[in-house]
């Protein structure tokens, strides 16, 4: 099966919003997802509001071979999203507090 993340249209008519979704290849373009990782509002006045992103996990899909559409991997790019790099210090945070939590 092969796997893409791209985006799926939510938006009304004029006002573009997207959901930036894992999905099978021979899905339609507004089909059911694997998974959501995320939203883009192509609309937003800077990147922080543009785009909300579930960094690890998408590191994750590309790490087992999702293949990303050219506008989620420049999306990707620009949140420091690579497939062989790690993520950076600040996006493991959230798993750590889970495992101090889960200690006590």
């Amino acid at each position: 099966m092969a796997v893409k993340i791209r985006l799926k249209r939510i938006g009304r008519k004029n006002r573009p919003f997207y959901r930036i979704c894992v999905m099978d290849a021979r899905t339609r373009r507004d089909g059911q997802p694997i998974e959501e990782l995320g939203s883009y509002d192509p609309r937003g006045e800077s990147f922080e509001k543009k785009v909300i992103l579930d960094k690890p996990r998408a590191h994750h899909w590309l790490q087992v071979g999702a293949q990303p559409s050219e506008t989620v991997a420049s999306i990707l790019r620009k949140a420091g999203v690579r497939k062989g790099e790690p993520l950076p210090a600040e996006t493991t945070v959230a798993t750590e507090d889970a495992a101090d939590s889960s200690a006590e």
